[in-house]
């Protein structure tokens, strides 16, 4: 790779960590002042975080997490971006079913939470449903806003060259939404993080959630915040392994969001 391809990148590089670098230092400093009891240094939380790592607590923990994690981000990806699809390529469709997902990104997901339980019980299917209720709504919303946006002339010239419905579709309009679909998906992945910690503390304590609770119960604020800085972790890394296969599919593509 020529030099000038790798500073950009090697910038990058150092930027994040210069901003983990003074984060981690601002929490090393808040938990000397101390600005709290129950808020600990960031080297007391690291010795925490290995510990848990070393008994093998975090890995079990996160066992049980990922699966609801992974089940749900599964469905939302398989059926959101085919709703997107139709809702972006049909003005009825998207009349009758944009209004129910623009609800469900906007509605209070702690108030869904009881209702769900009620209904599917406190076991893997209502932490699934929690996911899907973060993460399908950023995914339906971007693929149909990617599909509406993709350019008229595109569409035009497949149809000038006698291209059916479904070659204007499969060959225009979803290479060309790609990128933002892609991106929707990064966003409904994060959402789905969220949404899998606030099942395990909303519906019953398990996976890293357990950790969380009873290291509040017993204040163990050192494992506590080790418990919390592992999700964001994974979050963050997971995230930029997404971002790095976004760039090299759709390398020389403008990527973004629907709401851009």
């Amino acid at each position: 790779m020529p030099l000038l391809q790798r500073l950009p990148i090697r910038r990058s590089l150092l930027l994040k960590l210069l901003s983990a670098l003074l984060v981690f230092g601002a929490w090393e400093i808040a938990g000397r002042v101390p600005v709290s009891y129950a808020f600990p240094t960031f080297f007391e939380s690291m010795s925490a975080l290995w510990t848990l790592a070393i008994e093998g607590t975090l890995f079990s923990a996160y066992y049980d997490t990922l699966k609801p994690l992974v089940i749900g981000i599964a469905i939302s990806a398989f059926i959101g971006i085919a709703v997107g699809l139709w809702i972006g390529l049909s003005s009825w469709f998207d009349w009758l079913f944009s209004p129910i997902f623009i609800v469900m990104q906007a509605a209070p997901l702690a108030a869904l939470i009881p209702l769900l339980v009620m209904i599917y019980g406190i076991g893997l299917t209502s932490k699934v449903f929690v996911v899907c209720i973060m993460a399908m709504p950023v995914i339906v919303l971007n693929t149909a806003g990617a599909v509406r946006n993709t350019p008229t002339n595109l569409v035009e010239m497949g149809q000038s060259f006698l291209a059916n419905r479904v070659e204007v579709i499969t060959k225009i309009i979803i290479p060309a939404a790609s990128p933002v679909i892609f991106s929707g998906l990064r966003l409904g992945v994060s959402a789905g993080f969220i949404g899998a910690i606030l099942a395990e503390l909303k519906i019953t304590p398990t996976g890293v959630g357990d950790i969380i609770s009873y290291s509040r119960s017993v204040a163990d604020y050192p494992s506590m915040y080790a418990a919390i800085f592992s999700i964001i972790l994974l979050a963050v890394l997971f995230l930029n392994l997404l971002e790095r296969i976004e760039v090299t599919l759709f390398e020389g593509n403008d990527r973004g969001y629907a709401s851009d």
